[in-house]
């Protein structure tokens, strides 16, 4: 069983999603047979610049500063919920291609959910930025993967390719954002739906392959 799910390193309810995916497969009877794939999916690809995110938000939904902050706030309490520890008062807004591209190399050499987990937790619970290629050395590096090597990744162009077709692949399945859960390319989980979505729909997948 192969699980697909696209995501962005800087959407907070992904990282809420993973979270609930693990506890889903924590009590799943059949957790050895389950393959999980990142893929690539970028929420602002026409970001040049490294904004707060605060402003963002602002800008993109026209809020004030108090209604950001309650969402945020909102968002935190959430992740509370499944054991993360949120602090969004800080963090910055950038493109995400070349995590992206670092991520789908660590698949090659099975680093990718701990350098994902890593990813997740030095932008949504201490707000480092994700955008630099000193910032992804600096999260590759806390995970024992050589610096060199990263920097060998993030100055070429491998895996441009790669990142500009999962987001293709979400589009053509009918993702309009992230989360996204795919399971055998069959079954669908659209954002981090209550645990009991995900119990289920593993359930119903596996059911469908006996």
């Amino acid at each position: 069983m192969i699980i697909d799910v696209w995501s962005d390193v800087v959407c907070p309810w992904c990282f809420i999603g993973k979270r609930r995916l693990e506890k889903a497969l924590s009590t799943f009877e059949h957790r050895d047979q389950v393959t999980i794939r990142h893929r690539a999916f970028q929420l602002q690809p026409e970001i040049t610049t490294t904004i707060p995110t605060a402003d963002l938000l602002t800008e993109r939904y026209n809020l004030n500063r108090t209604a950001v902050k309650e969402m945020q706030a909102n968002v935190c309490a959430i992740a509370d919920g499944e054991g993360l520890c949120y602090n969004l008062d800080d963090t910055l807004s950038g493109n995400t291609f070349d995590a992206h591209r670092l991520l789908l190399w660590a698949a090659t050499v099975d680093k990718q959910d701990e350098l994902l987990e890593a990813m997740y937790s030095a932008y949504f619970e201490k707000s480092k930025p994700l955008f630099s290629h000193t910032d992804l050395v600096s999260v590759a590096l806390s995970v024992d993967i050589d610096a060199d090597v990263v920097e060998d990744i993030l100055l070429s162009t491998k895996f441009t390719y790669e990142v500009i077709a999962d987001r293709n692949l979400a589009t053509q399945l009918g993702a309009t954002g992230v989360p996204f859960f795919v399971i055998d390319m069959k079954f669908g989980i659209s954002g981090a739906q209550p645990l009991e979505a995900f119990t289920k729909t593993l359930e119903e997948a596996y059911l469908t392959r006996t």
